[in-house]
């Protein structure tokens, strides 16, 4: 049927209700329902009308993707604003509509013409089975538009009884929070101009009990750097939705006559069994774009914890040079090579070599590095300006503040640059630029280490978004990593432009289980950086094994933040059979299938990625804490093909199961070949190991 548009994709099924001169209503977002005759697709839209009740308005409000308020919705409305004092409620009349089959695109064409507002809307099913949604308001009147939000929706089912979405703090990112989806508005704000530490990456809502590997789930992310909102809506009639945009501040948008605002992409992830099928679909969808990274991720050493502020050129050559005899791909030399940056409290701004550090510039260091068979890559934090700069004292006015007579709070001792101003982009642009030109820098690793306080975001992240652009233009073999005093900014608006994020300043191995875990719902492993760094934590104080650090790391992008000169024979060799294993296993680990073991012992998890065909899989046994039990029981290992053999043993260097069992295992020394189904439903009795320890198993069909 015409006004009924049904579209497949991955095992998901979206019916979206085009009849009337509506906006758009989803019918059904979830599972495939297989072919539909139009027959079938009428009495499914018949089937979803609900009763009108007492009291309640004599039609069954629509809800379309952009939720309208003078349609009779309760909720929180798709579209607000006015226009100098009068906010009547948008009510959109669709005018066009077209649908691109090859691409399962849907775009819409509506007005208000008593409001002066044209807006577009798109949807779309990837072939990774992911929804998208978009929108762009234009002002048709003759005076200006204020425009407060545009927050775009998408309707959940009953069975969605429990919320988990996601906090957290520096050093502490991605931190599971769970609760029941109640009648009312569960709200997600972020207001620091930038994606944020406590951002939720999903706003997930599903069965009852739902785990990675059971339960339907339905998750939303908002693909954008600045402030944001995401929310969990249910009516007392029954209506539930997760939605999501933009946080416009208070006059933020002022749109002139002819002037036009567009979305973020909100994009919606299902899941029928779990989350990891949930997590898989953004995975597959970032690995089919075209600015996915195509090459082995390289194993790189960052000076950071290594070196600090200290930067001695003789101290980094011989850094370099341990780097290389471990097997590392790519060396980066981070924050302190810029003018007067010996501490973080000035320089930030002046993007020129320090003579004064290194009297004969970076060239020989990275001469060095390249002769070494390594990549060079350079900190760069560019959206920023310590007062105390050549920059800020030349040009004060260029520090984003929202009046002239006054800063906002330092972070950091530092303030924010702002890049809305056309010199001050030109400025770092050029600086930035000259830099990639006149060294051969191969990667940045572009830092933002404060949050913006005081100060209207959306016109700074398009700036941003464009200044990136813009280099990745001129210097087309340039590789950008998102730092944001570590996992600040991770979303897939930043994902667009950079070829992976730093997960967390803190790389203590116990932490980066729990941070790895949560991130990859979003980010698939080859875009998570996670280093191995000295035995004992710089951010928690921790002493770890070798083997529990490397790891941990192994399951993410590989690489090292160590003054590797101080590291001793035996820890240097030791390293470099992790290293040499993580070159050996990227290929699985970076197009494969991740999973994860829903076991009922909170102290052991269990994670691992299957290759595509199901040949080959690698799982990490880890021990978070003390078990409850001892012996450690049986494990079930997700995700092989259920028919096949796979002969199962422990993989070196992982190989070591240290921890207080009486005897060995009868099956550890040989492995065990068991089929797939007996592997995920059965499981093979685990080794109790200490807490802070893991072990690897591979999977290997016979």
């Amino acid at each position: 049927m015409d006004d009924l548009l049904y579209l497949r994709a991955a095992g998901t099924s979206l019916v979206l209700d085009l009849s009337g001169t509506g906006l758009p209503r989803i019918v059904h977002w979830g599972a495939d329902l297989g072919a539909l005759a139009p027959g079938r697709l009428a009495g499914l839209r018949a089937a979803d009308v609900a009763q009108t009740v007492a009291n309640a308005l004599d039609e069954p409000v629509p809800l379309s993707v952009l939720p309208q308020q003078s349609a009779g919705w309760p909720g929180t409305p798709g579209l607000s604003g006015h226009r100098e004092g009068s906010a009547a409620a948008p009510a959109f009349t669709v005018r066009t509509r077209s649908v691109r089959e090859e691409s399962r695109r849907l775009t819409v064409d509506a007005a208000d013409a008593d409001g002066g507002l044209a807006l577009t809307l798109e949807a779309q099913l990837t072939d990774a089975g992911l929804v998208r949604l978009c929108a762009a308001v234009t002002n048709t009147g003759d005076d200006p538009y204020h425009l407060a939000e545009l927050t775009l929706a998408l309707p959940v089912p009953a069975q969605a009884t429990e919320l988990l979405d996601l906090t957290g703090r520096h050093l502490r990112e991605r931190a599971p929070q769970r609760h029941a989806f109640t009648v009312g508005t569960h709200l997600r704000e972020n207001r620091r101009g930038r994606t944020g530490s406590d951002a939720t990456l999903l706003q997930t809502a599903g069965e009852a009990g739902f785990g990675f590997r059971s339960g339907e789930v339905w998750g939303l992310h908002v693909a954008w750097s600045g402030n944001h909102r995401s929310l969990a809506e249910r009516t007392p009639d029954g209506q539930a939705v997760l939605a999501g945009g933009e946080l416009l501040l208070p006059g933020e948008i002022r749109l002139a006559p002819g002037a036009t605002y567009r979305s973020p992409w909100i994009y919606g992830s299902y899941g029928r069994h779990g989350l990891d099928e949930l997590a898989a679909r953004f995975h597959r969808e970032l690995r089919t774009r075209t600015r996915h990274p195509s090459s082995p991720r390289p194993i790189t050493l960052n000076t950071w914890e290594a070196v600090y502020f200290d930067q001695d050129p003789a101290g980094l050559t011989r850094l370099a040079h341990a780097a290389a005899e471990v097997g590392a791909e790519r060396f980066v030399l981070d924050d302190g090579w810029f003018r007067g940056r010996r501490n973080d409290r000035a320089g930030l701004g002046d993007w020129y070599v320090d003579a004064d550090v290194w009297p004969d510039g970076l060239h020989p260091l990275i001469d060095t590095v390249h002769g070494l068979g390594l990549r060079f890559g350079l900190w760069v934090e560019p959206e920023m300006i310590n007062p105390d700069s050549d920059l800020a004292r030349a040009h004060p006015d260029w520090i984003l503040a929202a009046s002239p007579s006054r800063l906002p709070p330092a972070s950091r001792h530092q303030q924010v640059l702002d890049l809305a101003r056309p010199e001050a982009y030109a400025h770092i642009l050029r600086r930035l630029d000259t830099l990639l030109r006149e060294h051969r820098i191969d990667y940045l690793k572009w830092d933002h280490n404060r949050d913006l306080v005081d100060a209207a975001a959306h016109h700074q992240t398009t700036a941003t978004y464009r200044l990136m652009d813009e280099l990745r233009a001129r210097h087309p073999q340039l590789e950008v990593e998102s730092c944001a005093s570590g996992g600040g900014r991770v979303d897939l608006g930043v994902l667009e432009r950079t070829d992976r994020v730093w997960t967390s300043d803190c790389i203590d191995p116990l932490e980066r289980q729990r941070i790895q875990r949560w991130t990859g719902l979003l980010l698939p492993p080859e875009l998570l950086g996670a280093h191995v760094g000295a035995p004992v934590a710089h951010t928690t104080g921790r002493l770890h094994t070798l083997d529990f650090r490397a790891g941990t790391a192994l399951f993410c992008h590989f690489g090292i933040e160590w003054d590797l000169t101080t590291a001793s024979p035996a820890e240097r060799a030791r390293l470099a059979e992790w290293v040499a294993l993580y070159r050996t296993l990227r290929p699985l680990l970076h197009s494969g299938t991740v999973v994860h073991g829903d076991h009922p012992d909170p102290a052991l998890w269990i994670h691992g990625v299957v290759s595509g065909d199901g040949g080959r899989a690698v799982f990490a046994l880890v021990q978070m804490a003390t078990s409850v039990q001892s012996p450690a029981g049986r494990v079930r290992l997700p995700g092989l093909a259920p028919e096949a053999d796979y002969h199962l043993s422990p993989l070196p260097p992982g190989d070591r199961p240290e921890g207080p069992f009486a005897s060995p295992l009868p099956w550890w020394e040989r492995g065990v070949t068991l089929p797939g189904r007996v592997l995920a439903e059965v499981g093979v009795q685990a080794p109790t190991l200490f807490p802070e320890r893991l072990v690897l198993l591979e999977a290997v069909r016979s």
